[in-house]
């Protein structure tokens, strides 16, 4: 599809896609939304995509929030479906995707920003990243999965702060709570998450897409995840790429690696 809000491109097996509003600090819109659920469903489908970088243009901003003034008049239903449709559409779709997703945070990730980093599977932040969920502040809670994976990645108790009190953290604190990866000058930060992703190529795709679904298994309710990982593991077996690994060590070589 042609984007109008988001730019998105395939290079080097890495599909590159930037959140283009730079002059309203990359806010999340109807719009937006839309199309990184297009994009999302093409990197996951797509044989080419080994790898997905998730960015927001310009410097002052990953993504600062959503746009207010889209539902500052919604009613109960109308508020539980903007929640629902995220969730499904966008947010667990990225969690779920088969292709890595690494999020490169430049500047502010605030409210359904940081949700959108969170739901990533990695996150880099440039030093002058500040991370918050500062929806209390609107008479709001996270909607797109805040409460639950900000408490997943950094615990109970500092959920609850960052919630509550609506502070912003800055990057060098948000690394040492586990709530960042990385955390690198401005200037390198493109740089490395593509040496994350471009490290990830070189391993066997329908592996790591294997990996990614047996880690999210440990998170949802009612899903045996030691069970599911028995079962990517054996699924593993039935594939050229393991065959190809194999060999490739025992040959003391590189393996090849092609998805199949």
């Amino acid at each position: 599809m042609a984007y109008q809000q988001i730019i998105a491109e395939v290079k080097e097996q890495i599909f590159y896609i930037t959140i283009n509003r730079e002059q309203k600090l990359n806010a999340l819109n109807k719009e937006v939304l839309s199309e990184l659920a297009a994009a999302i469903a093409f990197a996951s489908q797509s044989e080419e995509v080994r790898g997905v970088l998730l960015t927001g243009a310009g410097e002052k901003a990953f993504v600062a929030g959503a746009d207010i003034s889209e539902f500052q008049n919604y009613s109960l239903a109308e508020g539980k479906e903007l929640a629902r449709s995220g969730h499904q559409n966008v947010f667990d779709a990225i969690e779920n995707c088969p292709k890595p997703v690494v999020a490169a945070i430049n500047g502010f990730a605030l409210g359904g920003g940081l949700e959108l980093a969170m739901a990533c599977h990695i996150r880099v932040a440039s030093d002058n990243a500040k991370l918050g969920l500062p929806e209390a502040t609107l008479g709001l809670i996270p909607g797109y999965g805040g409460t639950q994976r900000l408490t997943q990645l950094v615990g109970k108790g500092r959920a609850i702060e960052m919630i509550t009190t609506a502070d912003m953290i800055t990057a060098e604190k948000a690394y040492q709570i586990g709530l960042v990866n990385e955390v690198v000058p401005q200037a390198e930060l493109t740089a490395k998450a593509e040496e994350i992703l471009n490290k990830i190529k070189t391993r066997a795709p329908l592996a790591i897409a294997s990996a990614i679904k047996a880690v999210n298994a440990s998170l949802k309710e009612n899903v045996n995840g030691f069970d599911v990982e028995i079962d990517e593991f054996a699924n593993c077996f039935q594939t050229e790429d393991f065959k190809e690994g194999v060999v490739a060590f025992l040959e003391k070589r590189k393996a090849t690696f092609k998805g199949r």
